[in-house]
């Protein structure tokens, strides 16, 4: 009888813990991979549908925008989990091509699949898929072009790209006019090199009116509350103090008591604590302070001594928005109004005060204008607040982020398809000079990003299978041929342009998951499922 024999099985994980081995693992990964990724597949481009999300807290959001439907989706399974994470990437990277992004790292996968079961290794795919994703980054820069070989307005192009499909396209000429100036005004040159950041442009919704009476203001526009009914109004050509405080006298510091024996040393100290808030507001006016905005309280006393004397007055503002009012007017963050100098306040062109009927929130609302020299701009968006607008503003968003990523880039590609329909040409080309196994997979990495024009074409009702062969035909010529709006093979007109980075960052994105997603050999699951 060998040592031994009759010992119980040495266990390391727990009874219930359940553990898939071998090719049933890439097979259940890309099956979750492929469910996902057709969620997004009816949103991608002009014709593309929007979502209903219902949330948990009962509220509801509709959008085409697959950064805000992947955000929103309460994922359990670890792939799809995997494509969160390609999600935020790309969004926080480029601010747009998240669908894109998404729907050809499942295509990869898909094609995966396919070579799994003809019995190529997954490492073996890997390879392939690595060596075609660096035959993209070596070849996409051969046909981008910079913002200054491109005819009409560049910006405007992208902006218009992006916004196609979106709830913002419903006037899509004015949107895209209006990020174009946005970006032009923000942009500017540092010790840094090109600044252009879709942070230095905030949105206002209006709350009334209609979408075409949106429009771009050189300035901030906030809700505060109107201290004073004399401060409603307009005022011009305006000195301005930003005070990351409160505007009152200095305060004590030492736990000290003071006995008043009589009437006249009380009015003595009264008198006193007047003669320094009245000290406080001389000195501002020597200043020639003409406005002040603050983050903390305004002692009452000196709020009206500074209005009798024309200054215009504003408390309550969060940091983001003292910093907004910096960039508009130019004006230094003093901590402190016993520290401002003359060297620290800015120029305002115009602010206006209007006062408005109360209601659950403050309603009234402050409009500083900076001029021509504000770095920060604000898109003033028009109609009701709710489910529409707040995709509205999502939209504008997503086309800010395109072009300041073109300003800083300086690097454009025809959209449309185009790209990808041109890119999986030259992974092809590249596939014949291999003779191994490897080449299988490249082969499949180029018809992976055939699914971005295919998916255009089945989303305008086209036979996908026919568009893609006339692509691959066209794109031996030497004018750009794309999908159309009504989804079959046309010429890409000129303003439908992609920033390079947006399309190369979500191809090495799409690549790296499905690469990690093909290593895996092994799930071990400690619930069983």
């Amino acid at each position: 009888m060998s040592e031994g024999q009759g010992a119980p099985p040495v266990v390391i994980v727990r009874p219930e813990t359940n553990v898939t081995s071998g090719t049933a693992v890439q097979e259940k990964l890309i099956s979750a991979a492929q469910a996902f990724a057709d969620i997004l597949k009816p949103t991608l481009g002009p014709r593309g549908l929007d979502k209903m999300l219902y949330k948990t807290d009962g509220t509801t959001a509709v959008t085409n925008d697959g950064a805000k439907i992947v955000a929103e989706l309460m994922v359990r399974h670890p792939a799809a989990k995997a494509f969160v994470s390609l999600a935020e990437s790309q969004e926080n990277a480029c601010g747009d091509g998240v669908t894109r992004t998404l729907l050809v790292a499942g295509e990869l996968l898909v094609e995966a699949d396919r070579l799994i079961r003809m019995g190529l290794h997954p490492l073996t795919i890997v390879d392939g898929y690595l060596a075609a994703m660096k035959v993209v980054e070596e070849s996409i820069h051969e046909f981008s072009k910079s913002i200054d070989d491109i005819e009409g307005d560049p910006l405007l192009s992208v902006a218009k790209t992006a916004l196609r499909g979106k709830s913002a396209d419903q006037d899509l000429d004015r949107f895209a006019q209006i990020i174009s100036q946005a970006t032009r005004q923000i942009t500017r040159e540092t010790s840094e090199g090109l600044r252009s950041e879709a942070e230095d442009v905030s949105m206002f919704l209006l709350g009334r009116k209609g979408i075409k009476d949106s429009h771009l203001l050189h300035g901030i526009q906030v809700r505060r509350r109107v201290l004073l009914d004399r401060l409603e109004g307009e005022r011009h050509n305006l000195r301005v103090a930003v005070i990351h405080g409160d505007l009152k006298p200095r305060e004590m510091h030492r736990d000290v008591e003071i006995e008043v024996e009589n009437p006249e040393q009380l009015s003595d100290f009264i008198t006193e604590e007047t003669e320094r808030k009245v000290a406080l507001v001389e000195n501002l006016l020597r200043l020639d302070v003409s406005a002040i905005f603050v983050s903390g309280e305004i002692d009452r006393d000196i709020l009206h001594h500074l209005v009798d004397e024309g200054v215009f007055v504003a408390d309550g503002f969060d940091d983001s928005e003292l910093r907004n009012l910096c960039g508009v007017t130019q004006a230094n963050l003093s901590s402190s109004v016993h520290h401002l100098i003359s060297d620290d306040l800015g120029y305002a062109e115009s602010i206006h005060c209007e006062r408005r009927s109360a209601s659950d929130r403050v309603e009234d609302e402050i409009v500083v204008i900076g001029g021509e020299r504000a770095e920060i701009v604000t898109i003033a968006v028009g109609g009701t607040e709710g489910v529409a607008a707040e995709e509205v503003v999502r939209g504008l968003h997503d086309a800010l982020r395109s072009t300041t990523l073109a300003t800083r880039t300086n690097s454009l590609l025809p959209g449309a398809g185009a790209t990808h329909i041109r890119l999986a040409m030259m992974v092809r080309t590249a596939a014949e000079q291999r003779s191994d196994r490897a080449k299988l997979a490249m082969n499949a990495f180029s018809r992976a990003l055939d699914i971005v024009p295919a998916t255009l074409v089945e989303n305008a009702g086209g036979d996908s299978l026919d568009a893609i062969l006339a692509l691959r035909t066209s794109s031996l010529e030497e004018q750009v041929f794309g999908i159309g709006m009504d989804g079959n093979v046309a010429p890409v007109p000129s303003d439908v342009l992609h920033p390079t980075d947006t399309i190369l960052n979500g191809i090495i994105g799409a690549t790296e998951t499905a690469c990690s997603l093909l290593r895996i050999d092994q799930v071990i699951s400690a619930r069983g499922d």
